[in-house]
């Protein structure tokens, strides 16, 4: 253990630059040594920022350094639904307080906030985040499979007359009425306009929708990232009305395609655990389990 002598804290509404690459390799650094993961949304902020300025509004990022190190870091990621809240310690530097500290001043801005329950994530083999989750009092809400694409598994495309197209910022209801189908984000006729998610903003920030559309007709959706040579798939779906015809199976063989067309050379997704139906298409796809990341509801 390294003894803590110049402690202080850096709260922001945003990252930049400078705070991502303190603590990616921060993130790294635990990884490497704990063997779990983390899901902390880094790329998605950086590229939300936008370079935003000026008088910081709302706290998402919470920062502890000894001196010029930055050994602890909790951050709040908000997908329009309840706050989703993870963080890690230096290993040198646990055992005392870091992460304790922070989570009070995250628990302190959202009451500020009145941000009702909020989701705190661990990785199920992480025994000091489920340790300190279960300290809290929250209950076990879900559990996501993280799964990366086993490249030697070869998957021929197949002719569905499925067409993939950029989603523009008129079909912004579109996406919200669909995620409110697959994911229980809210009743899809009661979508607020303001809490709509712009997809011609959301492609700025390297995290473009695609519609799919069979003989001009909307049936799904896939939701793009690629940061660095890695590749995301998330927010995949097909309407009900046109499942259980091999649609699903196209639309994420036409979206592993278009990652690896920009120069993907992994490709991961993210998949609740109780979803049968999404998990064995994946796996059938090539897919395998990496990690499983268990959320936990904490009341306001």
């Amino acid at each position: 253990m390294t003894t803590i002598k110049n402690p202080w804290i850096k709260l922001k509404e945003h990252i930049d630059g400078e705070d991502y690459e303190l603590i990616a390799q921060l993130e790294n650094l635990c990884i490497e040594k704990d063997k779990t993961a983390l899901k902390l949304e880094l790329d998605y902020k950086l590229g939300a920022s936008n370079g935003k300025k000026g008088n910081i509004k709302d706290l998402n990022e919470f920062m502890y350094f000894n001196g010029q190190d930055l050994i602890g870091y909790i951050g709040v990621s908000s997908f329009g639904g309840p706050w989703e809240v993870n963080g890690m310690v230096h290993p040198e530097y646990r055992g005392q307080g870091v992460f304790k500290k922070l989570s009070e001043l995250v628990l302190a801005e959202g009451k500020q906030r009145n941000s009702g329950s909020m989701l705190l994530l661990s990785d199920r083999k992480s025994e000091s985040g489920q340790d300190f989750i279960a300290g809290t009092g929250a209950k076990y809400a879900h559990s996501e499979y993280e799964m990366y694409l086993n490249q030697n598994v070869q998957q021929p495309m197949e002719s569905s007359g499925i067409n993939l197209r950029n989603a523009t910022n008129a079909d912004a209801q579109e996406i919200a009425r669909q995620n409110a189908i697959y994911f229980g984000e809210g009743e899809p006729e009661n979508i607020e306009l303001e809490d709509l998610i712009l997809p011609e903003e959301e492609e700025k920030r390297g995290m473009p929708c695609y519609l799919a559309e069979k003989d001009q007709q909307i049936i799904g959706k896939v939701n793009l990232q690629v940061t660095s040579k890695l590749g995301a798939i998330f927010g995949l779906g097909v309407l009900p009305e046109y499942r259980r015809q091999g649609y699903g199976r196209s639309i994420l063989l036409m979206a592993i395609e278009k990652l690896r067309e920009v120069g993907a050379s992994e490709i991961m997704l993210q998949v609740a655990a109780e979803n049968a139906n999404a998990l064995n298409l994946y796996k059938s796809c090539g897919f395998e389990t990496t990690s499983t990341m268990d959320y936990y509801s904490l009341s306001k």
